[in-house]
């Protein structure tokens, strides 16, 4: 039973790398672009929806069945780091700006940028 204690603490404890992934076209200037907190889950997620056909952005649905899968990466953007401060656990907000500047530097490189 103590173990069983152990390793919910441990997963508690848990800090996952968070950030902004992207999908680009091989094809032409377009990305789109997620912001997660666990960004390796994000990752698979996005590739895992694709390949099965039922991803909820339509545009990238759409160029994904029309280009094809190996005309596309996957990439982390930025990863986010932890506050020191160790009582903080929301960084909701930290994304949505994070995630905000990339779409502008994206767009500010010709890039067309979709996102959820």
């Amino acid at each position: 039973m103590d173990r069983k204690k152990e390793l919910k603490e441990q997963y508690k404890q848990m800090r996952p790398d968070m950030g902004i992934v992207g999908v680009r076209s091989g094809k032409e200037a377009w990305c789109y672009i997620e912001g997660s907190q666990n960004l390796r889950a994000a990752l698979n997620g996005i590739r895992f929806k694709l390949e099965a056909g039922f991803f909820p952005c339509r545009e990238l649905m759409k160029k994904w069945q029309e280009q094809g899968g190996e005309n596309f990466t996957f990439e982390v953007l930025e990863q986010l780091e932890y506050d020191k401060d160790e009582t903080k656990t929301d960084y909701t907000d930290d994304l949505v700006l994070l995630l905000m500047e990339w779409e502008e530097k994206l767009l500010d490189q010709g890039f067309t940028v979709a996102k959820r």
